[in-house]
């Protein structure tokens, strides 16, 4: 089911948005905006996920099923960036849940 919301965009945002449904070949600004909103909601998604496992708060792999990647995908993120998510005080099997 699909809802429908409304927004105020500037008229810089909009020509940027025809542009962008001009470059991927969408037939209207409205799928081209579907599209952004999508990737953002990814990326942000991701973001999230990172923040909360280098805080503690989360584990590993309820860090990858909140950026809705897998875990192995998710743990090269973690690595590009830098970021430990083995605490001394929690052992390693812990962290990772494998489902069959």
């Amino acid at each position: 089911m699909t809802e429908r919301i409304s927004i105020r965009i500037s008229s810089d945002m909009k020509e940027e948005l025809k542009n962008y449904a001009k470059d991927k070949k969408l037939g209207q600004t409205s799928e081209a905006a579907r599209k952004l909103l999508l990737i953002g909601l990814e990326d942000w998604s991701k973001e999230r996920a990172v923040d909360l496992l280098s805080k503690g708060v989360i584990t590993l792999s309820r860090a990858a099923e909140i950026a809705k990647i897998s875990i192995w995908e998710f743990s090269d993120i973690i690595k590009q960036r830098g970021i430990v998510w083995i605490r001394k005080d929690k052992s390693f099997k812990d962290d990772l849940k494998f489902r069959f």
